[in-house]
């Protein structure tokens, strides 16, 4: 029997052993490639920036002019964006602390419900899934827009440029397809509780999502690699087409599809499902406030229950206010720019896509702060695998 525990005992830190350098080696792997990455990126921006201020001396208006091009060896080139060093270090400061935000903090979440048991249900299964999209979209997607963003050129080719295109819509979709999906989740779950076992199970829910990853990929890349949003603009983008570009139009056809199926419809869905949500809660709250008045003794729980209910009520409008405010102006200027023939400054067109982005920089920030289960979670992972103070050998909680 001792041995047993013995080798029990060392099969047990022999794991704790192994997620430790899984966690510490993902972690470093991600931060040293976008290290590297951002280091590149203002090096050969400064260098940009020092050749025009060596040159500006003796060059000619010609010579000044191809400077400012995204490469200056071609004619066909894009102009690059002109912008001082200074707000572009500003500029690449703030989208890095927001990558590396998306990334680690969709991370956390990941490692929370595949480690703890506690969190491993339907409903956090589609949370894992959103926090999978949200951390790939953070790891593959944001960094290269960044360095267009503040650049104002894409050095990485056509054909790159068509899949970063579509990874960019395949998770930006799937994100938002998710938090429908959890919308759905949570209705069923508080207004229809006795049912919501039998309908909800892992495999249903599997299902579901493997649905929302398929009509995401098949969607963005059938859109961008057969060019139906270009039909119609086959003159202005021929006027506008530059070597160095990499930018996405939609015509007036498909940029109300877009707008439609990917944010109106499920945003109605969410909107509607949590207002039933909410008058459902509202009526828990009425009737416990009646329970605590009519009966004292047992008014602490009937309080604690009337607290919970009010905190997810208040979780859900924060969910959907956050969706609205990322992603409303976005997809407002998708549907009406090709209408304005496309009258939509470059600068602000980009802010409203990281308005976008930003929506899964907030998504772990939500729950981390709103979730007593995540928040606890998050604690002991930190403390044991990164930290190294925990005390706590089974990292479970109640």
């Amino acid at each position: 029997m001792y041995c047993i525990y013995i080798n029990l005992s060392l099969h047990i830190c022999l794991y704790h052993v192994i997620i430790y350098e899984i966690i510490l080696g993902t972690i470093w792997s991600i931060f040293e490639w976008l290290f590297t990455f951002t280091k590149q990126i203002l090096c050969f921006s400064f260098a940009h920036q020092s050749l025009f201020e060596g040159d500006v001396m003796i060059a000619n208006e010609t010579d000044i002019e191809n400077v400012f091009l995204c490469y200056p060896l071609r004619p066909d080139s894009c102009p690059s964006a002109h912008r001082l060093t200074v707000l572009k270090v500003v500029m690449y400061v703030f989208m890095l602390l927001m990558i590396l935000t998306t990334v680690f903090g969709n991370l956390l979440i990941i490692i929370s419900i595949s480690h703890f048991k506690q969190l491993q249900s339907p409903t956090h299964l589609i949370v894992q899934s959103l926090a999978a999209c949200d951390c790939l979209l953070g790891s593959l997607v944001m960094p290269y827009s960044m360095v267009r963003s503040v650049e104002g050129c894409w050095y990485l080719g056509d054909v790159v440029c068509k899949v970063h295109s579509s990874l960019d819509m395949t998770f930006s979709i799937s994100s938002i397809l998710h938090l429908s999906l959890i919308a759905i989740d949570r209705y069923w779950a508080i207004c229809d509780p006795l049912r919501y076992r039998m309908r909800v199970t892992n495999n249903t829910v599997t299902v579901f999502i493997t649905f929302t990853w398929l009509f995401s990929f098949v969607y963005s890349f059938s859109v961008v690699f057969t060019g139906v949003n270009n039909v119609g603009l086959e003159e202005l983008i021929l006027q506008i087409s530059c070597f160095g570009g990499c930018v996405l139009f939609f015509n007036k056809e498909w940029g109300l599809i877009c707008a439609l199926f990917v944010f109106l419809i499920p945003g109605t869905i969410m909107s509607s499902l949590y207002m039933s949500i909410f008058n459902v809660v509202k009526k828990h709250v009425k009737v416990l406030s009646e329970k605590v008045s009519v009966a004292p003794t047992v008014g602490s729980n009937c309080q604690t229950s009337s607290q919970r209910e009010r905190k997810a009520a208040k979780t859900l409008a924060i969910v959907m206010g956050v969706f609205y405010l990322c992603w409303l102006p976005f997809f407002t200027a998708t549907a009406i720019d090709p209408f304005l023939n496309f009258v939509t400054p470059v600068d602000v067109f980009d802010a409203l896509v990281w308005f976008g982005y930003f929506n899964s920089t907030c998504n772990p920030l939500i729950y981390g702060f709103f979730y007593p289960r995540f928040q606890k979670a998050f604690k002991i992972l930190i403390s044991t695998y990164i930290c190294g103070i925990s005390k706590s050998h089974t990292l479970t909680f109640q």
